[in-house]
């Protein structure tokens, strides 16, 4: 299955690329992204702090039209904003940016109060990269003002505070020039105190205290010009140094919409290769009382869906991985809250004194689905209890409860093992460290699991792998994706830099964590890779988005492949991961360029592999075959295109 990526009117604009929070990061230039790093921001009586938009930092909606872009924000002041009387402010805001021509965008700014705050003002905020700017300038317009941006002494500095019509960022190769509807306030200064070197501008909309029911509105217009990235890259592969095993792609199926889940699921699994499946435990609804017996009498048609999903990914040949949101009451301390207040834990913890009747729940829910459904699950889990979503564990109960269950099921002649982890993104590893460090537990571990939500570093990843290595098991991203907010704002899930996002952090996984599997969220009509079908409300057939082509194109890697190390020249703007399957001589190399189109040299293919077949998915195809490339004594050469995935496989001749 492959074909062109038919897209809404409007989506192949797309220079102004605009996160679902309402921050601009940047504008495309024949694919170069000339960056800007707008939020939406509200700062402390006098100015002793800017809280400003970014992921899940505040609820949000998400809709474009053509090539205009809306956003709506609420947003309130976190626990550190509170004011001397300990009273914390709250403040809506609407934002459309425009597409107005090549390098421009305009944007338009109304923040309203919805009652009175003690606040320093509302602004449209630019972060400025230091490595960039603190060696250029800031430039006035109506009236002029210039100021050098060179890095001041203290912790604060402020370099410009001044009302004008407009402003100038001059670095060396870069220029943001900002017009005004009317003369506003600019301040421009730096806040190191959190370890940043940013230059922070601040664009007043209003000023000051606010009272309930004040509106402010501005009009602002962003020209960026700057010399753009087209040089060619090279790509240099090690073919024999293999690092772990990749299955392939996997995903997740919760079942959570009846109506339109089983269509989706079927489609996804009809024209893509899955290799792990994960699936919800509705824990609640299997032993609501803790009295009753869970196998006697009738089944809640929810535990059904959930176990039959389970046969059909099983009867694929895919492991499959049972995670539990939502504990019966019974089974945690205190009340359970499904919409936990701002500022209070989320999630209960597990009694203690009932783990007894916990095992023995866990398990013949385990034990049901083997034997009346014929899938022992591969591993089970408490989803995110990192986080408390919805069971909480502090790491030594996490650690405690691996070793108790675990060995519960080993008595029980269950398999199943426990994934360390599962947490909600890559960023708490510490979590995973009493347990990693306990023999005892680490007998029951069956994989290192973390979630890929709210990004990660290169050296957090780099610690799931080698915790994986240091326990002998694999190493699973359990849930993927960028934006676990996603579903509240649908619509940005059709956006091409939310499809280029996802994958190039796909990538940046598989080539440093070297994960065996990466489990989409979600593979159902949550979180869609499809359009139509009635999902978000869109009629017309089920077709597929550039996400799915995109992990289409990734599923093609060879199974049970091993990872080879690859490099790039041209970081940030190219990510790769290769992949080889050496006993059957199939080799694939997965290239994401986030920027112009270039020519790529790929080096290092091992003899006998005398051609590529590429595959190319971008803002007009879905996974679309180019022509062949020629290979000669290891070395290919082909043209990446602009803010695309491509993938070049070849196969060798022993």
């Amino acid at each position: 299955m492959a074909g062109s990526l038919f897209l809404a009117a409007g989506a192949l604009f797309a220079q102004p690329e605009v996160m679902a929070w309402g921050n601009v990061t940047g504008i495309r230039v024949n694919g170069h992204l000339l960056e800007l790093n707008t939020s939406i921001c509200v700062a402390q009586p006098e100015m002793a702090g800017v809280f400003c938009t970014g992921r899940e930092k505040q609820q949000n909606s998400y809709a474009r039209s053509g090539k205009i872009e809306t956003v709506k924000v609420q947003m309130r002041a976190p626990r550190e904003f509170r004011d001397a009387q300990g009273e914390r402010w709250t403040m809506s805001a609407t934002e459309v940016v425009e597409d107005i021509g090549a390098g421009a965008a305009k944007v338009d700014l109304e923040f309203t109060s919805p009652e009175d705050a003690n606040i320093g003002g509302a602004f449209l905020g630019l972060e400025l990269p230091a490595s960039e700017f603190s060696s250029g300038a800031v430039e006035l317009i109506d009236p002029p003002l210039k100021a050098a941006l060179a890095p001041g002494a203290a912790e604060q500095n402020e370099y410009v505070r001044a009302t004008a019509k407009g402003a100038r960022f001059v670095s060396r190769g870069r220029t943001i020039e900002v017009a005004f509807n009317e003369p506003t306030l600019v301040i421009v200064r730096d806040d190191r105190r959190k370890g940043s070197y940013n230059l922070q501008v601040l664009f007043a909309v209003m000023t000051g205290k606010s009272t309930a029911g004040q509106s402010a509105k501005k009009c602002f217009t962003f020209r960026v010009t700057g010399e753009l990235d087209r040089d060619p890259v090279a790509i240099t592969l090690d073919a024999e140094h293999p690092g772990q095993m990749f299955d392939g792609l996997g995903g997740n199926f919760r079942i959570q919409n009846t109506r339109m889940d089983g269509p989706v699921v079927d489609y996804v699994l009809d024209n893509l290769r899955v290799a792990w499946g994960r699936v919800d435990m509705p824990w609640h609804l299997w032993q609501p009382e803790e009295a009753r017996d869970p196998r006697a009498g009738a089944i809640h048609p929810a535990v059904q869906r959930a176990m039959e999903m389970s046969r059909q990914l099983a009867q694929r040949g895919m492991p499959v991985m049972v995670s539990a949101w939502y504990p019966p009451p019974w089974a945690v301390l205190g009340e359970i809250v499904r919409t936990p207040q701002p500022d209070t834990p989320r999630g209960n913890p597990l009694n203690p004194e009932k783990m007894a009747r916990i095992q023995e729940s866990i398990a013949s829910y385990l034990l049901h689905l083997k034997e009346r459904y014929g899938v022992e699950a591969a591993m089970f889990s408490f989803n995110e209890s990192d986080l408390g979503i919805n069971v909480r564990q502090t790491p030594r109960e996490h650690s405690e409860l691996i070793k108790t269950l675990g060995a519960y099921f080993a008595r029980k002649g269950l398999a199943t093992k426990l994934a360390l982890g599962d947490t909600s993104d890559a960023n708490p590893i510490e979590f995973i460290q009493p347990a990693l460090h306990d023999p005892e537990a680490a007998r029951y571990i069956g994989a290192v699991d973390f979630h890929s939500w709210r990004g990660c570093t290169d050296e957090k990843l780099a610690r799931w792998r080698d915790a994986a290595r240091e326990l002998n098991v694999p190493l699973v991203v359990a849930e993927g994706s960028t934006d676990a907010a996603a579903y509240r704002y649908p619509q940005i899930l059709s956006e091409q830099s939310f499809a280029l996002y996802e994958i190039n952090l796909y990538l940046r996984i598989l080539a440093i964590a070297q994960p065996r599997s990466i489990l989409q969220w979600q593979m159902t009509a949550d979180y869609s890779l499809l359009r139509g079908g009635g999902i978000f409300g869109e009629s017309g057939p089920l077709r597929p988005t550039r996400r799915f082509w995109n992990l289409k194109q990734l599923a093609s890697t060879p199974p049970r492949a091993f990872a080879l190390p690859v490099s790039c020249d041209k970081q940030p703007n190219l990510t790769c991961a290769a992949f080889g399957d050496i006993s059957g001589g199939n080799y694939a190399v997965h290239i994401v360029n986030n920027g112009a189109a270039r020519t790529a040299t790929l080096t290092g293919l091992p003899p006998g592999v005398d051609h590529l077949r590429m595959w190319v998915t971008d803002a007009e195809n879905g996974m679309k075959e180019h022509d062949r490339v020629q290979v000669v004594d290891g070395r290919a050469t082909f043209t990446l295109t602009a803010t695309g995935f491509t993938t070049v496989m070849g196969s060798r001749k022993w």
